[in-house]
């Protein structure tokens, strides 16, 4: 029974692990139950890569397989508000204790940790707003500060010593009774969006990881994007830090999620081709376009896009969402299978541009455009070889680049005044049905102005 709840528990909205990441969250429990050392571990990966539901997939799929752990959940981003990662990560503790002496044992012994970390923070704010108003001290106060005595300075720092040395002593208990209440069931804490918080709280969270709870049988999870982190650590301690080598020193393990699928023996497929194919066939809007079939010049054409551009699952919600919009608004006309083949293709690029190249699309309405801007989106380096002759013919992307180099304002020196061959590539894609004397770079702009509402 368990293995089927399991089993169930990695299943996607239409019913099956459509992603097959099943393996790779059975692979990840493996190592928290083992004696292996990885905590902290982290689930790396670019935002919109499924991170997220990869992570509550694991968590269902570990609760069903063992039950003597306890899991929690922290979203970090939402947690940012309160500035304080330590008081996040005790109060998502707290939340596994019942009531009874346990938990008020527990409440004790972090209180004396908690208030040595506010008062820390709070003098480092005090102090920030000393130094953010030095100019304004008045001079007596400078009088006073200046005829401090060694005596008092001596007895300040006598002070801070013993309230450290009692600090360290309550983060030693703190610890000890964090080591009891795992050594009965161990904790797996997984922490999720982390690099989506403030600079100074991600790294805070991975510093209060590291040195407040760093206890035999507590583990943690990282499910972020390490880019991020790194920059974050920049952000706080300055350029001149190596980032990567700070992070190191928090990180035990790292992995990234697997971006293909296996179809078939040695045979691969992009996760995000996957999702288009899926997301465009279940679209109600989308039926009865050619996107929603498999095998033809149209989906194959959004294939090379996100192949070539490496969009995330995320972003191919994304694009699946806005083809839907403009299919809407050209009241089911703009991407039927009865619209002239490239005029499809070049609507879908044009949608394409609207989402995720704002810029790009802005120089072609003014007329501004680069032709290397739209061959580096269409993984077009040069003009491409026509061999008719050998049967040789270029991919559909491959003239798309070609026109719409050609009436580009700048760079299109190479893709101007081309050969009979060309041409004759030109007018097959548009099914002998296109004016020759007109600009293509003209259904681009049409396109981005029906999502514009222009």
């Amino acid at each position: 029974m368990t293995s089927i709840v399991a089993e169930r528990c990695f299943q996607g909205e239409r019913g099956r692990d459509e992603f097959q990441r099943e393996p790779v969250a059975a692979k990840v429990i493996s190592l928290l139950v083992s004696d292996a050392q990885v905590s902290p571990i982290v689930i790396d990966g670019d935002w919109g890569t499924g991170k997220t539901e990869f992570c509550h997939k694991l968590i269902n799929k570990f609760k069903a397989e063992h039950d003597s752990y306890r899991i929690v959940y922290v979203d970090a981003f939402k947690a940012d508000h309160a500035d304080n990662p330590l008081m996040t990560i005790l109060a998502e503790v707290l939340k596994l204790l019942p009531e009874g002496e346990q938990r008020k044992g527990f409440i004790q012994k972090a209180l004396p940790v908690i208030r040595y970390g506010l008062k820390t923070a709070l003098k480092v704010g005090v102090g920030h707003v000393l130094r953010k108003n030095a100019d304004d001290i008045a001079d007596e106060l400078e009088d006073v500060l200046e005829e401090t005595t060694e005596k008092v300075i001596d007895a300040s720092v006598e002070a801070l010593l013993k309230e450290h040395e009692k600090a360290e002593e309550s983060l030693a208990a703190l610890q000890k009774t964090l080591a009891q209440i795992a050594d009965e069931s161990p904790i797996v804490m997984f922490i999720d969006e982390l690099d989506r918080c403030r600079p100074d709280f991600s790294v805070e969270m991975l510093e209060i990881i590291k040195h407040t709870f760093d206890v035999e049988g507590v583990q943690f999870v990282l499910v972020t994007n390490t880019k991020q982190l790194t920059a974050a650590i920049n952000h706080r301690y300055g350029s001149e830090v190596d980032s990567q080598r700070y992070l190191d020193k928090f990180l035990k393990f790292r992995f990234s999620l697997p971006n293909t699928l296996t179809q078939r023996r040695h045979d691969r497929t992009l996760a995000a081709t996957m999702h288009f194919d899926s997301l465009a066939n279940q679209s109600l809007i989308l039926k009865d376009t050619l996107l929603a079939e498999a095998n033809n010049g149209v989906a194959d054409f959004c294939r090379a896009l996100i192949r070539f551009n490496h969009l995330s699952l995320r972003e191919i919600e994304t694009i699946v969402r806005h083809f839907e919009i403009y299919h809407t608004l050209t009241s089911k006309n703009g991407l039927a299978p009865s619209v002239i083949f490239g005029f499809q293709l070049f609507r879908i690029f044009g949608i394409y541009l609207f989402c995720f190249e704002p810029k790009i699309a802005e120089k072609i309405i003014r007329n501004t455009a680069n032709a290397d801007e739209i061959l580096n989106i269409l993984n077009v380096s040069d003009l491409p070889r026509l061999l008719p002759q050998e049967h040789k013919y270029p991919e559909n992307y491959e003239v798309v680049a070609v026109m719409l180099a050609g009436d580009c304002k700048f760079g299109n020196e190479k893709f101007s005044n081309l050969n009979d061959d060309w041409k004759r590539q030109f007018v097959e894609l548009f099914e002998r049905r296109y004016p020759g004397h007109e600009r293509f770079i003209d259904i681009i702009v049409e396109t981005i102005d029906v999502l514009s509402f222009r």
